[in-house]
């Protein structure tokens, strides 16, 4: 059994979590306008809260994605900057993470 295995689960289903938030939010950016231009103004604003988290969430599935290579791989939980051994408190915290606490920017 992999040891990561329960990591890899977890990743997998933040992964599904954030694929379905991106899709609920390009539904909601691709709602037709309101006609009248105050309600218009605040959805604009909305729309633009939105893009923000639809691109926090691309940037999170990124990580994601790379942490799901290192575990098949076998780097998984291995800094990639200097090749310590990441400590198991900081991936149960980040665990798509690819720095220990030294090297994390």
């Amino acid at each position: 059994m992999n040891p990561h295995s329960d990591r890899r689960a977890a990743l997998e289903n933040r992964l599904k979590e954030l694929n379905w938030k991106l899709v609920e939010i390009e539904d909601a950016l691709d709602e037709t306008p309101s006609a009248d231009s105050e309600e218009r103004a605040v959805e604009r604003e909305d729309d633009e809260v939105l893009e923000g988290i639809g691109a926090a969430s691309q940037a999170e599935i990124r990580m994601i994605n790379a942490a799901l290579a290192r575990i098949e791989s076998g780097d998984y939980g291995i800094c990639t900057i200097c090749g310590e051994d990441i400590a198991e408190a900081r991936l149960d915290l980040v665990p798509h993470t690819p720095f220990c606490k030294n090297c994390a920017p």
